[in-house]
């Protein structure tokens, strides 16, 4: 990600680092090191490695956890894990963000149809990524308030290539490294503001740098947590998380998996569709 007077310039924004390329989606060992562009999965979670130039970082990935260590040489760096698809899930994480410049602590992702790109930012380094962004609102969630921006990105490059698409951010007002994310009010609030999804591909808890360098070491998992940095409360929201009423379930919210109790019927015109055995959504 980069200062948007910058992308002007090198037609690279503060997006889309973390598109897939290089060596194709590939099963690893339980611990792994890696130094070029990839994709893939260990252990369950999916990662995602994406550089501009192949130097000056190095990515361990364990289980639910990785490592990155990353310098200007790269020229743009994005890496992390999560899941592929993604989902209107909560998603907890620790550990420590070390940016020596533009860096960003984010979950990212993509959707299609329409091809968004997204990002619920809880820290940044010396530049904030609202910059010259459309201020559409704020959502309260997690124990803190996040700014809502959107912009257009026009020819740029994506996970379909180079394309036109919406950018959508939630940028929290006091950063902080650890807590609980709840997707779902973000991806609800968004939609309050006219800001709509498309159905979900890939999604990553990511560290992103553009011409900087640093480190952070990420552990992640998906539910809530009431560990520090972390809302000890149920989440407020201007878009609550959804709930099961009277049996049926809103828009991004659960309607079956192993273990759920909640309504399995989606209100009209949502149907509820299988992300895994654990999880399924009304999308």
């Amino acid at each position: 990600m980069v200062s948007f007077k910058s992308l002007l310039v090198l037609c690279s924004a503060a997006v889309a680092f973390a598109i897939p390329f290089g060596n194709s989606t590939e099963e690893l060992d339980r611990r792994e090191t890696i130094t070029t562009s990839s994709t893939g999965t260990v252990n369950g979670y999916y990662y995602s490695l994406w550089e501009q130039v192949n130097s000056g970082v190095s990515m361990n990935i364990g289980t639910g956890q990785y490592s990155l260590t990353w310098s200007s040489s790269s020229q743009d760096v994005v890496a992390g894990i999560g899941w592929n698809p993604g989902s209107a899930r909560t998603i907890t994480y620790s550990g420590s963000f070390n940016p020596g410049g533009n860096s960003y602590l984010s979950v990212y992702g993509w959707t299609t149809n329409p091809l968004v790109e997204y990002y619920i930012c809880d820290s940044f380094g010396t530049y904030n990524p609202s910059t010259g962004l459309t201020h559409k609102g704020t959502v309260t969630s997690d124990g803190g308030t996040y700014d809502i921006y959107q912009t257009t990105r026009v020819n740029a490059p994506s996970i379909q290539g180079t394309a036109t698409f919406g950018q959508f951010w939630s940028v929290r007002q006091s950063k902080r490294v650890g807590g609980t994310i709840t997707t779902a009010n973000h991806f609800n609030a968004w939609q309050s503001l006219g800001m709509n999804l498309g159905s979900f591909n890939y999604q990553i808890l990511a560290t992103e740098g553009y011409q900087s360098s640093g480190s952070s070491s990420i552990t992640v998992s998906e539910g809530g947590s009431s560990s520090p940095g972390s809302s000890s409360t149920a989440p407020t929201s201007t878009a609550q998380q959804p709930q099961p009423s009277s049996g049926t379930v809103a828009h991004w919210g659960q309607c079956g998996g192993i273990g759920w109790n909640g309504g399995t019927s989606c209100e009209s015109p949502y149907t509820c569709q299988v992300s895994n055995p654990y999880y399924s959504q009304c999308l």
